[in-house]
């Protein structure tokens, strides 16, 4: 096993929705939200409305590993909420490799 595959995992980006389409979206997203949370390996999980107007949502996660990562996204609810929103949404998420955390203050 490497080194990118115990290194702690973040991501990062935007999903874009047509405005039309925000309300139910987010009751999706809230309702995958409430279990990804609690999956083993999840160390954050959250999605903002960016800008309403224009259907752009901020994605940030957390994984403690590529692992954890890949037992999420092939999770059948996360499965399911792709597909159905497959053609309806777009990503622009990155995934970035964390090997140096620490507080943002220095003590």
């Amino acid at each position: 096993m490497n080194h990118r595959d115990t290194a702690m995992l973040i991501l990062t980006g935007y999903v874009h929705v047509a405005p039309v389409d925000i309300d139910d979206f987010l009751a999706d997203i809230q309702a995958l939200t409430r279990s990804v949370r609690r999956r083993e390996g999840n160390l954050l999980y959250a999605v903002a409305m960016d800008d309403r107007d224009i259907g752009r949502l901020l994605v940030v996660e957390r994984w403690r590993d590529q692992a954890s990562l890949s037992t999420h996204l092939n999770a059948s609810e996360t499965v399911e909420f792709v597909a159905r929103w497959q053609g309806r949404m777009t990503a622009e998420i990155l995934k970035y490799d964390a090997t140096n955390e620490r507080p943002l203050m220095d003590k």
